[in-house]
Parts: C-alpha cells; sequence; structure tokens
C-alpha cells in the first residue's frame, strides 16, 4: 500500500521540479553576484584607502575620526596609505593630503575656499554660512574677507606692538591673580588674558571683564572640536548636545552685549573717525544693508576668540620648548644683545636676527596648534595626477608634511631645519608668517620688532627672579 501510495507523490514532484530549478538557480546565482559587487564595491577612483567592503568602510573610516580626532585620524590613514589617501566622513569622500605639491595646489585655488564640517555642528556654533574661519559659503565669505583683511594689515597694525607691550604690562603687573598658593604661575591663563585684552584694544575697543570672557571661549572651543563632524542623529538627542550648545549660547550673549556697548558708543561719539576699527566697520556695513546682525556678531565674535585660544596656546609651546633647550635660549639672548645692545631698535636690526626668527618658525613647524586644513572642492580638477570631484572634501594634514618633507631634521625640534631658506611650498606658516607685526621685550624694553600674521606672546619668567623674556605678537 505504501509504495502505491508514494508513487503518484514521487510523479508529482519530479513533474515539478524541472520547470523550478532554472528559476531558483538563475536568482541564487543572481544573489551571489550582486553580493560579490558589493563587496568589492569601490567609488571609481584610483585614490590610495580604505576599501568599501559592504559600507563598513566608510563607516569604520568615519568612526575612527569621531572616535580619535580629526589629527590623530589623519596622521593614522597617511601613515597607512601615503601621503594623498581616500576615506569617508558621514559618507563623504574625503581626501587626507600631506605632500606639498597637492597641498601648494589646493591653497592657490579659489575653488578651494569653502570649508566644510557637519551642518548642524556648524549652525549650532554660529559658523554654518557665517563668518570667516569655517563658512562654507563662498559668497558670503568673499564679502566678509575684506573686513578681516583690513584689520589684520596695513593701517590696521599700525598701533599694534603698542597695545601687545601695554597688554602685557598690565597683566604682569596683576600676576598674582594668576597664581597659585604654592607660587606657580598659570602661564596659558596669563597668555589668554594678555591676547584677549590685546584683541579687544585692537577690534572692538570696550570694557569687558577678561577672565569671564576668557572662561567661555575656552568652553566655546571644546564646543567646537566636539561638534564639527558630528552625525545628524547627534543633535536629535538632546541630552548629547545641550551642554554644548549652552557654552555657544554663553560667549554669543556675551559679545552681543559688548557689541551693543559699542553701539551705543557710535550713536554719542561726534567724531566717528576716532573710533573706527574693525567692530565699527562691521556695524556700518550692516546700517548700509551689505551684512546682517548675525554676520556682524559673528564676525566680531571669531576676531575676538582667535588669539587668547590659539596664539596662547602656541606660547605655552613655546614656552616649553625654551624650558627644554636652554642651548637655543641662550643662542636668543646672546643675538639680541650682540644686534641691538642697549640702544632702541631700529629697522635695519631685522635681517640680523636670525636666531628669534628661526626660533619662531621651527616652533610653529615642530609644534603647531593648528596643524590641519580642512576645505571643500567647489569645482572638478585635477591634484597630482589624482581626479577630484565638485564636492569632494580635503584635508591638508600641514603638521604631518612639515615632519616628512625636506627639512633635515624633521622629527627633532632644531633651528638647524631653517638655517637654509624654506620657501612656502614646503613650509604653509610662512605664508602667515611675513604680514604683521612683533615686539620684543627683554627686561620690559622693547628690542625687536619682526613680522609675523600670528600673535605670538612668549613669556619665560624665572622664580629666582632675574631673567624676563616676552615676545608679543600680532
Amino acid at each position: 500500500m505504501i509504495p502505491e501510495v508514494l508513487n503518484p507523490m514521487q510523479y508529482n514532484i519530479t513533474e515539478v521540479m524541472p520547470s523550478v530549478a532554472p528559476a531558483t538557480a538563475a536568482s541564487v546565482v543572481a544573489f551571489i553576484f550582486l553580493l560579490i559587487l558589493i563587496w568589492n564595491y569601490e567609488k571609481t577612483s584610483s585614490i590610495p584607502g580604505p576599501s568599501y567592503y559592504l559600507g563598513l568602510g566608510p563607516l569604520i573610516s568615519y568612526g575612527r575620526f569621531l572616535l580619535t580626532g580629526i589629527g590623530t585620524a589623519s596622521n593614522y590613514y597617511n601613515k597607512m596609505y601615503g601621503e594623498f589617501v581616500r576615506v569617508w566622513i558621514n559618507g563623504e569622500e574625503t581626501l587626507i593630503i600631506s605632500r606639498s605639491s597637492a597641498a601648494c595646489h589646493v591653497m592657490k585655488h579659489n575653488h578651494y575656499s569653502s570649508r566644510f564640517g557637519s551642518k548642524l555642528g556648524l549652525q549650532c556654533i554660529g559658523m554654518n554660512e557665517n563668518g570667516l574661519i569655517f563658512n562654507n559659503n563662498p559668497t558670503l565669505w568673499k564679502v566678509i574677507r575684506p573686513f578681516f583683511n583690513k584689520a589684520l594689515s596695513g593701517p590696521g597694525l599700525l598701533h599694534t606692538t603698542e597695545q601687545c607691550l601695554n597688554s602685557t604690562k598690565c597683566f604682569l603687573a596683576k600676576l598674582s591673580e594668576v597664581t597659585d598658593d604654592l607660587g606657580r604661575v598659570n602661564v596659558l591663563k596669563l597668555m589668554r588674558l594678555i591676547m584677549l585684552d590685546t584683541s579687544n584694544n585692537l577690534f572692538l575697543r570696550v570694557p569687558l571683564d577678561e577672565n569671564d570672557i576668557v572662561v567661555k571661549i575656552q568652553k566655546y572651543f571644546d564646543a567646537w572640536q566636539a561638534l564639527l563632524l558630528k552625525p545628524d542623529i547627534f543633535f536629535k538627542i538632546s541630552w548629547l548636545y545641550k551642554k554644548y550648545e549652552k557654552s555657544v549660547n554663553d560667549l554669543k550673549e556675551a559679545v552681543e552685549i559688548l557689541i551693543e556697548q559699542k553701539r551705543g558708543e557710535l550713536s554719542t561719539s561726534d567724531k566717528l573717525e576716532e573710533n573706527m576699527d574693525f567692530a565699527t566697520e562691521l556695524i556700518f556695513a550692516q546700517n548700509r544693508g551689505d551684512l546682517t546682525a548675525e554676520n556682524v556678531n559673528q564676525s566680531i565674535l571669531e576676531m575676538l576668540i582667535a588669539a587668547p585660544d590659539t596664539t596662547s596656546i602656541s606660547m605655552y609651546f613655546m614656552l616649553i620648548l625654551i624650558a627644554q633647550h636652554p642651548k637655543t635660549e641662550e643662542m636668543i639672548m646672546n643675538e639680541i644683545k650682540t644686534v641691538v645692545g642697549d640702544r632702541e631698535v631700529q629697522s635695519s636690526d631685522l635681517q640680523n636676527l636670525k636666531v628669534v626668527e628661526n626660533f619662531i618658525c621651527e616652533s610653529m613647524r615642530y609644534q603647531p596648534v593648528v596643524d590641519l586644513v580642512m576645505r571643500k572642492a567647489l569645482e572638478d580638477d585635477i591634484i597630482d595626477g589624482y581626479y577630484v570631484k565638485k564636492g569632494t572634501n580635503i584635508i591638508l594634514n600641514l603638521g604631518r608634511m612639515h615632519k616628512v618633507e625636506f627639512f633635515p631634521k624633521p622629527n627633532e625640534f632644531s633651528l638647524e631645519n631653517f638655517e637654509k631658506t624654506v620657501c612656502t611650498y614646503h613650509f604653509y606658516i610662512l605664508l602667515l608668517y611675513k604680514e604683521s607685526t612683533v615686539g620684543v621685550l627683554h627686561k620690559k624694553k622693547p628690542l625687536i620688532r619682526l613680522t609675523t600674521t600670528q600673535y605670538i606672546i612668549i613669556l619665560k619668567h624665572m622664580n629666582t627672579g632675574a631673567d624676563l623674556l616676552i615676545l608679543s605678537t600680532i
């Protein structure tokens, strides 16, 4: 009975299988082929970098940037894949470049003027299509940039050295305010106070509480660093970003109050030409309808924060390097004594003070504060033979570039690295280094004027008393 029952079933299955098998097999083969394509998918690019790996590559590279920071992640990928690398940040193709020829190309072409970062993050800190530092709106950036150029060059710098020296003397006279019970000076805070006062006296010129503003600036920078590359989902969880939002708003509100004070002074001034400065120029531009209040406030905020953080930390690193290299300090002081002596400084002294100049350059090369430039390609381009699509993010890893190319002792702090002339092709800080003014004090006497665009104050205060060296610059 059983064989008789099973025979029809066997017959039916055998009859059906021939018609089903080809379709099933074709589907399986197509599915496997699709998996192989996805697994081996790479965007059409010959640029070295991590593989796509079914979408894991972009997730891993973005995760590395979030967890380790932009600088550490950039150094990792350049070390792994070379000086021209393709990765992904938040799903966007990003190039990390630490080759001088490619960096030179990006820095010199206008279609790399836009910045990149998390849109919501930049909105939170007030920089999305606003201000100058991370403004990703090229049209507005070109409108705002001339105000900064005018303030940081030419006639705008006539009183820079005087303001630097006055601010330095003022806060040295109040050294006890940054000294603890053991007699230790908080040098970094001291320099931040000096630089904020200098910036205020040059660009805004209203009374302010330096201690309060310095704390707010530090928290603003913490928020900026934390939010710059965050994914959109981060901003949907309020408890994650609210503390950063508060830090940003605290500084914005403080700066808005200062700007309102400035507006009040301008409205009652009989001689406006005596009040012309960076903030005044921006306020007048708003009155003409050229800028919005938001543009004005963010631009003034950025001018005030630029020196107290990045420059002060630069000077702090210089102090450490001086302390670690007493022979270099001795060379600096001997040169100043030999070239200038007890007389007043003369412009002709500049060409003979090479040790001082080399020390500043080598400090910024060896221990830079900002060693990355982040841009976005606004047009299709070819960089060092690689095709770069419009919209590609670009990170110029200048800190690494300065330690892998050209210099005889790239991984050491040594003034020998600048004994020979170094062109801007190999050392991009020189693009900034040649444009402003420096004042140097030794035992509170002005000694020398140099040229630089960065605020630099180097303070060496010996607890044993006698030796005091201050370089104040802008």
